[in-house]
């Protein structure tokens, strides 16, 4: 019977621990104990949130730590305070989670006009300091009950959403109760961006009123941190943004503003042209455009104005009771962050063309960071201890060399929990989504081995999973849909957030209708953002190795990790990210341990040791390979689901 640690039991409130659950518990209590960082790869089942919990409460507690537990979706901190409320069975413990200001705030004017965390902090704090917010005022005004919903809610676990609704029936402020608590409480459950952005970083120290140094930090999902990191880091500047300057700077007669922008608008313009999807441009070589063609003579010195410029007038519209956006000081700051990047090596400077929403072609500089390490090694180095875990870290050496972690960080793989008669990993040959090899046949060939899948899995839902977009809708156009006695659900390019929801928990109210069969792409929404339990999804398909397409940006990050690290710059900036997608999807249907689920990648290319050895222990370890042929999939599905054969 696996046994935890005296100190871990205290806090862990179920009857019994999962198989290696003690292992991830005991390794994440001596490594916090001693104030050391550890990295740890667990694969889904195995309980780790509440194994990460049991394990850092008692040491937060007796050190006077704050535990920060950092993820990239809302669904996921809640996750956390569920898991606290169970602590709660045996030890007093408080938490809350959090949601930006944006998304908590009541007020009608930032509810209608507010779409970025920047603006809807301005518009607040002048609302608050005109006493145009009653919600702010309502605060200021009931200390007594204000002080009650304080100790009320400090006093337990709670998430965002439950805090808006008490404050909703009060008539309080949520965002300004928020910053009252997050001090008072043991955990706060919040976005990678409130400790890994720098801005964001240190208005929420200041409200936690605590120093990186005397906090406990948990990173859940690390493998989505990197690029977290890299998109911190990066801007760019578009088309549609330079017109908007140039209007703006119409309306406020700016003359020397509107001449700058329409300039550059159309040096870019002419540079697109010549570009069929991305190239690099010299950063020294468009400064030196701007002041030769454009006659700007000290480019960064008008670049600080154009910055100036927009601030006046955002606090113009502010006075008016405007939404509070300068396109002007976005023109501005970015040209400020492509000259400081110019001469650094970890930042590449590119031109790319995409298509708009609206289906229009159109194009936009861009300052693509290439070292993570810039933004993690600051939160690394200075807090008391960290956790970082996820079902796809390994290798996690390279984990720890791309974010710099110390090299005395401490590193566990631990088994999975799974019994091994529950999962079923197949890879079929003669198949692959590789460039070269992207003929119609090819593609005709996929849809026939996807076919088979769908019509040899139990009447429930399906996940398929392709490399990309393009593939996903030319594996569509065989006429796939045709030809399978199934609903489909297709996940579109840009698709919004709410309509992603709404498209899965369709897809999910089919589990129990004979199935039905959701189609995406590997690092999209639909296969890292969503769990899929039970029969939700009994059989994954994926389809190809997702590697990104040769492009300027993805050159420049495979030298400079080169450079970084010899020898492996293409593993660690092209194989690693496409593997761990790829990993994510397959793990979909495996979400608890009475789940029972077939995984079937199809591309050759997954059989091979080079990709394999990049794969979770959990499905490497019983990968089978298929030969080429009808039937070989229909074989392996009706045996593992003890199905008849079709007649």
């Amino acid at each position: 019977m696996p046994k935890l640690p005296e100190k871990v039991a205290n806090y862990f409130p179920y009857p019994s621990v999962r198989l290696h659950q003690d292992t991830f518990a005991k390794t994440v209590y001596e490594a916090v104990k001693n104030g050391r960082q550890v990295v740890l790869e667990g694969s889904n089942g195995l309980g780790k949130t509440i194994a990460v919990l049991s394990a850092c409460l008692p040491v937060a507690k007796e050190q006077g730590l704050k535990i920060v537990y950092t993820a990239k979706t809302h669904r996921q901190h809640d996750r956390v305070m569920e898991e606290l409320r169970a602590i709660t069975r045996k030890q007093v413990v408080s938490g809350i989670s959090i949601r930006g200001r944006q998304a908590m705030c009541f007020h009608p004017f930032i509810v209608r006009h507010a779409a970025d965390a920047r603006s809807t902090m301005e518009i607040c704090e002048l609302l608050k300091a005109r006493g145009q917010c009653p919600y702010y005022e309502k605060t200021s005004a009931n200390p007594e009950r204000y002080a009650d919903l304080q100790l009320h809610i400090s006093s337990k676990p709670f998430t965002a959403l439950e805090i808006q609704e008490i404050c909703k029936a009060e008539g309080f402020c949520p965002h300004e109760l928020i910053k009252l608590l997050v001090g008072e409480v043991d955990v706060v459950a919040l976005s990678y961006l409130y400790i890994f952005d720098p801005v964001i970083r240190s208005v929420f120290l200041k409200n936690l009123e605590k120093s990186l140094s005397r906090i406990l930090l948990i990173v859940d999902e690390a493998h989505n941190l990197p690029n977290t990191a890299l998109e911190i880091e990066s801007d760019s500047l578009s088309l549609f943004i330079l017109r908007l300057a140039e209007r703006e700077a119409k309306e406020h007669n700016y003359k020397d503003v509107v001449t700058f922008t329409a300039q550059l608008r159309a040096y870019i313009e002419k540079m697109a042209t010549k570009v069929e999807k991305e190239t690099w441009v010299s950063p020294d070589f468009l400064v030196e455009t701007i002041k030769t063609e454009m006659e700007i003579e000290e480019p960064p010195t008008f670049f600080e104005y154009l910055h100036d410029t927009g601030n006046i007038i955002k606090r113009s519209y502010l006075t008016q009771g405007k939404y509070p956006r300068s396109y002007i000081h976005r023109v501005g700051e970015f040209l400020s962050k492509w000259l400081d990047t110019a001469k650094d090596v970890s930042f590449s400077h590119v031109l790319s063309r995409y298509v708009t929403k609206t289906g229009l072609s159109s194009a936009r500089l861009e300052v693509v960071a290439l070292d993570p390490s810039k933004i993690t090694e600051p939160v690394f180095s200075s807090v008391n201890c960290s956790v970082t875990m996820s079902g796809t870290l390994e290798p996690l050496e390279a984990f720890i060399k791309i974010t710099r972690l110390p090299e005395t960080t401490i590193t566990k793989v631990v088994p999975s929990p799974f019994p091994k008669k529950h999962i079923l990993s197949l890879v079929c040959c003669g198949v692959t989504t590789a460039m070269k090899q992207r003929t119609q046949p090819m593609y005709n060939k996929l849809a026939k081995r996807i076919a088979e899948a769908i019509r040899h899995s139990p009447n429930t839902n399906i996940g398929v999973f392709a490399a990309s977009y393009e593939v996903l809708q030319r594996i569509l156009d065989t006429g796939l849909e045709n030809v399978v006695e199934k609903k489909f659900f297709i996940e579109k390019q840009g698709m919004s957030s709410r309509h992603n929801d709404l498209l899965i928990k369709q897809f999910k109210s089919y589990a129990e209708k004979g199935g039905a069969v959701l189609l995406g792409v590997q690092g999209g929404r639909a296969s890292e953002g969503a769990d899929y339990p039970g029969k939700h999804m009994e059989t994954v398909v994926v389809v190809g190795v997702p590697y990104a397409q040769p492009s300027p940006r993805v050159e420049a990050q495979i030298r400079y990790y080169d450079t970084k690290f010899p020898g492996h710059g293409r593993e660690y900036g092209y194989v690693l990210p496409a593997l761990r997608r790829a990993s994510q999807a397959a793990g979909r249907p495996i979400r608890s341990l009475d789940d029972r689920g077939a995984i079937i990648f199809m591309d050759y290319r997954f059989s091979t040791a080079y990709c394999r050895r990049y794969l979770p222990v959990w499905i490497r370890e019983n990968l089978k390979t298929l030969p080429d042929k009808p039937g070989a999939i229909a074989k392996e599905l009706m045996s593992f689901f003890c199905l008849k054969p079709h007649r």
